[in-house]
C-alpha cells in the first residue's frame, strides 16, 4: 500500500514549525539508531531524550508511543494503558513508511505530521511534559530538535494529533532529576 502524500523531508518540517511559530532547537549529529548510541551525545543535547515506539493492537488499530528514555515499557501490559485491544506488537518497517514516512531507527513524535489519514493515534509519556525541554529526530536519525513542551503539544494538536497522555514507570535510579 502506497502513502497518500510523499512524505515530509525533515528541512520541511523545520520550515512548518517556523511557520507555525514554534521554537525549536536543532543540532545535527552521526546517526543514532538506539537509546544507548544517543546517549553519547547528552553533553550536547539538554532536556529529555526520548524513546518511541510504532506499535499495534489486535484490531490493528496504530499507536506511536513517545516516552522518557529510560522509561519501562512492558508491550505485555501497555495495551491496558492505552485502552487497546489486546496485547501490541510492533508494526513492520513497511507500515512505519507508509503511515509516518519514517524508516527504522528514525521514528518520532515528528512523524504525525506524514499521518494526514489520522490513523495513528500519538501516546505521549506523562515524564516528558513535566516541563523540561524535549528532544526528538526530525524523521531523520541524523539530527535532534529540542522543544518545548507547549511548543510540541501545539504541533501534535497542530497535526489533529491530540495526544494520549499516559504514565509509563521511569525506575527511580537517581537520574531523574
Amino acid at each position: 500500500m502506497l502513502a497518500t502524500a510523499t512524505p515530509l523531508t525533515p528541512d520541511e518540517l523545520c520550515a512548518y514549525l517556523s511557520q507555525q511559530g514554534i521554537a525549536f532547537e536543532r543540532i545535527d549529529h552521526e546517526a543514532v539508531f538506539t537509546v544507548a548510541e544517543s546517549q553519547s551525545l547528552r553533553g550536547t543535547l539538554p532536556g529529555l531524550h526520548s524513546k518511541n515506539l510504532f506499535v499495534k493492537d489486535k484490531k490493528g488499530r496504530l499507536f506511536l508511543v513517545s516516552a522518557r528514555e529510560n522509561a519501562r515499557i512492558d508491550l505485555k501490559r501497555l495495551h491496558e494503558t492505552l485502552g487497546a485491544s489486546g496485547r501490541l506488537s510492533f508494526c513492520s518497517a513497511e507500515a512505519l513508511m507508509d503511515k509516518l514516512g519514517v524508516t527504522p531507527g528514525s521514528v518520532t513524535a515528528f512523524a504525525v505530521i506524514n499521518d494526514r489519514a489520522g490513523a495513528v493515534t500519538m501516546v505521549l509519556d506523562r515524564n516528558l511534559t513535566g516541563g523540561e525541554d524535549m528532544n526528538f529526530h526530525p524523521l531523520i536519525n541524523t539530527a535532534t530538535l529540542r522543544i518545548g513542551r507547549d511548543d510540541m503539544l501545539a504541533f501534535l494538536r497542530g497535526t489533529g494529533h491530540e495526544p494520549l497522555i499516559v504514565d509509563l514507570p521511569v525506575p527511580d535510579d537517581g537520574q531523574n532529576g
